[in-house]
């Protein structure tokens, strides 16, 4: 089969088209996985807008969490 050059491209322009055209292919990949993440995160938010404030503003629930390291470490 021959292949018939329409637009008639030098091997320079082909091979610069090519690496342009691979290049936007990984731009949209990137943007595929960020917009997914975004969406991901957006769900998660939005279920943490259907709990009730109460169990926002609850305790932590392991009794070593909410201990504070002392600052007399700064003066030694």
């Amino acid at each position: 089969m021959a292949e018939h050059d329409y637009i008639q491209e030098t091997p320079v322009q082909r091979l610069r088209n090519w690496v342009l055209s691979e290049m936007l292919r990984g731009a949209g990949y990137a943007l595929l996985l960020l917009v997914s993440i975004g969406v991901i995160f957006g769900i998660i938010w939005g279920i943490g807008q259907l709990l009730p404030s109460d169990s926002k503003n609850a305790p932590p629930p392991m009794p070593y969490s909410a201990l504070e390291a002392p600052l007399d470490w700064a003066t030694v």
